[in-house]
């Protein structure tokens, strides 16, 4: 007769680890999407590398000596015409945007040719990008220049945003319906007569984490190769050590959160009942992101978001890529993470076993706290 033995913490911790990546990885509609998010990346990457590598032109047509003034711009796609009239009806034709003529009666003190000596026929306002490349613009000194470009500063905010928006709310959303499925269905009572509750609920953070951890180390190589690809590895030197923090820091903050989401999923006992529950951690996850959209450039708004262990993940790296954080910095914020983090997980253990086997109404969060 063959005596069954519990597995250990440890090896019980992967069994339900390993179930929960086979369940996610056996769903196509995980696999997919999964799938959209990388060529969305890739695709976001190589098309702004070749956009920024070939900007679109101004197109114009000009006439006489005006011609050298606008083959000189080199945001310009000229047209030459025999005579005003041909260049005004290329612009009502809608042919060109613009038309730049030499002006009747040109001033003494004016060269040929020169950019004074043109003026500008557009159909119905002002052409600015036209008027902008023509105008003789003054010094500009600066007196604390920025370090990075403002445009790629917000994209930088927006990508840091939106992954991490994406993958907490994905796979806190999947382990909150996995905990209330296994509820309905009383599975986890059978569950429970294999494996302890902290067990159970350590082996879905850990597989839900490897799956989120696994597809943020893709998105980072696939930047990578991206941003190789299309030439733009100077950004790649500004931004790659901002990534490998990102990486670090979502590796625990997701922990966090994803013993948030199954705590409070434990309190229910239909999946329809799994959004009012859990919208408290949606929020903690959605703060973030709205966050370092609107003050990315605000240095008040990211100090304090790169302490909060919730938005640590997104204001942590997004400091490191402006240059304004410390070196030391960015271990504090990950020290005050991990504290935070074992703290939720031991609450959040407490919650998940006393709200586990009580079905039907909504356990109260006091009574789950409950020893």
């Amino acid at each position: 007769m063959t005596k069954y033995t519990t597995p250990g913490v440890i090896p019980a911790t992967w069994l339900v680890a390993d179930r929960e990546i086979r369940m996610r990885l056996r769903s196509k509609a995980f696999l997919i999407s999964t799938g959209i998010l990388m060529l969305l990346v890739l695709a976001s990457i190589v098309v702004g590398g070749l956009v920024g590598a070939n900007p679109s032109k101004t197109s114009v047509a000009a006439v006489g000596n005006a011609v050298s003034v606008a083959r000189g711009i080199p945001s310009f796609d000229v047209t030459e015409a025999d005579s005003t009239q041909a260049a005004e009806k290329l612009v009502r034709d809608g042919k060109v945007d613009a038309a730049i003529v030499p002006v009747e009666e040109v001033d003494p003190g004016f060269t040929p040719g020169a950019p004074q000596a043109v003026k500008v026929i557009a159909l119905d306002s002002p052409p600015v990008s036209v008027i902008g490349a023509l105008s003789v613009a003054p010094e500009v000194q600066l007196l604390k220049p920025a370090d990075q470009n403002a445009g790629i500063v917000y994209l930088v905010a927006v990508g840091f945003g939106l992954i991490f928006f994406v993958s907490a709310i994905t796979f806190g959303s999947t382990i909150a319906q996995s905990v209330v499925e296994e509820k309905q269905t009383r599975i986890v009572e059978i569950l429970m007569s294999t494996v302890p509750v902290r067990v159970l609920l350590a082996g879905k953070i850990v597989g839900n984490s490897v799956l989120a951890f696994g597809q943020i180390i893709v998105i980072g190589l696939l930047a990578g190769v991206g941003l190789l690809a299309t030439g733009q590895d100077i950004l790649l030197a500004d931004i790659g050590p901002s990534i490998a923090w990102f990486v670090i820091f979502f590796a625990f903050g997701f922990v966090l959160l994803a013993a948030l989401y199954a705590a409070t999923a434990a309190l229910v006992s239909r999946q329809e009942d799994v959004g009012s529950v859990t919208s408290p951690v949606m929020m903690l996850v959605m703060i973030p992101y709205f966050l370092v959209i609107f003050f990315n450039d605000n240095a008040l708004v990211l100090g304090i978001m790169s302490y909060v262990p919730f938005s640590a993940p997104v204001g942590m790296p997004m400091r490191v890529f402006l240059g304004t954080a410390q070196w030391w910095e960015p271990l504090l914020s990950l020290a005050i993470l991990l504290a935070t983090t074992a703290l939720v997980v031991g609450i959040g253990s407490r919650v998940y076993a006393n709200g586990l086997l009580r079905t039907g109404a909504r356990v109260k969060l006091k009574d789950a706290l409950a020893r």
